[in-house]
């Protein structure tokens, strides 16, 4: 499967373009890369991308898809399922990804073929950039588009989704989740061993 690593997002927060920013000598965007593509049930990396941002992610070596859209995460879905088919989607600032959870969605989205195979909290929070998708979820996902409705969780719980109950994972794989907003959040990163 082609992990689809979303790239397009403006990092107010962070004040600067954060996914080339270097953490232990790399950009950050390059440790997501380089944990899902330790994934076994990945096979090669697509970075979608505003096209103001292309020529920057262009220089790291990956095929990079521009989303036309700008609509959020929802678009950057849209382009990658439109152009690549198949796809775990993963965002670009989630330096810890654990290759084993990847590999375990990537087992169960085969295994039932739902729309959609995303981790879900406990409290009915998702996790829909760490999770995986089929070609056929483009339909409800254009369907919503063209209502003008861009939230990804609202086409995943229309999908009859296959959901991973979180809580009933092994802890340490949590960490795949955590993504960096600020610079202070890099902090939490530094000292970890894949980073």
């Amino acid at each position: 499967m082609i992990a689809a690593v979303l790239a397009g997002g403006k990092a107010k927060r962070f004040g600067e373009e954060k996914l080339l920013y270097k953490v232990s000598g790399k950009p950050l965007i390059l440790h997501a890369i380089e944990s899902v593509l330790e994934a076994e049930g990945i096979n090669e990396a697509v970075i979608i991308t505003s096209r103001e941002k292309k020529e920057a992610f262009d220089e790291l070596g990956f095929k990079v898809i521009v989303d036309e859209l700008k609509i959020g995460p929802a678009g950057g879905v849209y382009t990658a399922l439109k152009k690549l088919g198949d796809v775990f989607v993963i965002a670009g600032d989630m330096p810890s990804i654990k290759p084993e959870f990847v590999d375990y969605i990537i087992e169960k989205f085969y295994e039932l073929r739902p729309l959609a195979c995303v981790p879900k909290w406990e409290n009915g929070y998702l996790e829909p950039l760490h999770a995986a998708y089929s070609k056929n979820f483009l339909k409800i996902l254009e369907e919503q588009i063209t209502k003008g409705r861009y939230m990804l969780n609202e086409a995943i719980r229309l999908s009859n989704p296959c959901y991973i109950e979180i809580e009933y994972l092994p802890e340490e794989w949590r960490e795949s989740f955590f993504n960096v907003n600020t610079k202070s959040d890099l902090r939490k990163i530094r000292g970890s061993s894949r980073v």
